[in-house]
């Protein structure tokens, strides 16, 4: 009975000791430690109709439900937006590769968690088409382009002077902001960005801009599409500006604001090659909350962007590897231990 109490009271101290948890290598760039999230109001997003689709299933009728089909379409899931309110096995399909293709619950329906994915502001590159090449959870661009310039590599940003956000943020706070962005990619990867004055000679366009903008990639208002960027070596980054822009949301107090810099750290992504994840933790996940912070790069992240371009020599996989592992998965390390502890309890009053 001791030598088995002794076993248990060994192995919880084993499995619970802060030294075998490393903390990740504080980043050269200070993080904003609170990662708020607020519900906004339902009027207030750009899909807010999606709500009355919540438990449609194939056979419904819905009204409306076309506006569905388009969305789909235009993000990759349909080949065609057809104009029809039948929920079809051709939507159901959509639906299903929809969910798979975002980690959720594959049941072909419209289940409450699909539909409040289908209304969350997200980024505007599609997440499923021919273009996209996946490879496990991260994704590349047919052909997976990237940078061609040798290693080391020195890619040079420019804002628009012409397309300036429209917002109380300053200049050097939405600065700041991008240099942060770039700075978390350039700490994975052998490549250095340097911001420039010459927005014409730059390698990275960077602007705001509303409605159609000849792209042919139309922002659509609030709490719609927030970005989008193309693949290498496009170079172009466009952001909504009718978006309310925020980097503080201790100063910035709107349901519907988003965050600068976590948009921008995805969309630095897609500059780089990378398509959308499913992995819901990850920089590359397509969508973003208003009032949601998400810029750590993840494991996902990583991996993917250094098939591209190899590791910047000062990176260490091995510990960043460990701390990503614990950060997404420290509620099932900590059920794990509740669950080992009860066994071991009983085992020992069991004796």
């Amino acid at each position: 009975m001791l030598l088995l109490f002794l076993s248990c009271f060994f192995l919880v101290s084993f499995i619970t000791s802060p030294s075998k948890i490393h903390a990740r290598t504080p980043s050269t760039f200070t993080l904003n430690p609170q990662n708020t999230s607020s519900t906004v109001e339902t009027h207030s997003h750009k899909w807010h109709e999606f709500e009355k689709f919540r438990g449609a299933i194939k056979g419904s009728s819905v009204n409306g439900i076309s506006q569905l089909k388009r969305y789909l379409h235009r993000f990759g899931y349909l080949e065609e937006a057809q104009a029809d309110d039948a929920f079809d096995m051709n939507l159901e399909t959509a639906i299903t590769k929809y969910q798979e293709k975002l980690g959720l619950p594959v049941t072909g329906k419209l289940d409450s968690p699909t539909v409040s994915e289908l209304m969350s502001p997200r980024c505007g590159v599609p997440d499923f088409t021919r273009k996209l090449h996946g490879i496990r959870n991260y994704a590349y661009f047919a052909g997976r382009p990237r940078w061609g310039r040798n290693i080391p590599m020195r890619l040079t940003y420019a804002f628009s002077a012409a397309n300036p956000i429209n917002s109380s943020l300053s200049k050097e706070e939405i600065r700041v902001a991008f240099r942060r962005s770039f700075g978390r990619w350039a700490t994975v990867i052998p490549v250095a960005f340097v911001e420039a004055e010459d927005y014409g000679g730059a390698d990275i366009k960077i602007g705001f801009y509303s409605g159609e903008h000849g792209d042919g990639e139309a922002f659509d208002g609030v709490l719609g599409v927030l970005a989008h960027a193309f693949s290498p070596e496009s170079g172009r980054f466009h952001l909504d500006e009718a978006e309310t822009w925020a980097v503080d949301f201790g100063r910035e107090k709107s349901a519907a604001a988003v965050d600068l810099e976590s948009v921008a750290t995805h969309e630095i992504g897609h500059l780089l090659g990378l398509g959308h994840t499913a992995v819901k933790e990850a920089v590359m996940y397509p969508s973003l909350r208003p009032r949601e912070t998400k810029v750590e790069l993840k494991m996902d992240d990583v991996k993917g962007v250094q098939a591209l371009y190899g590791s910047n020599p000062n990176f260490s996989l091995g510990a960043f590897s460990e701390s990503d592992i614990y950060s997404n998965g420290g509620n099932q390390v900590i059920s794990l231990t509740l669950s080992l502890l009860q066994l071991f309890t009983m085992m020992c009053f069991c004796m």
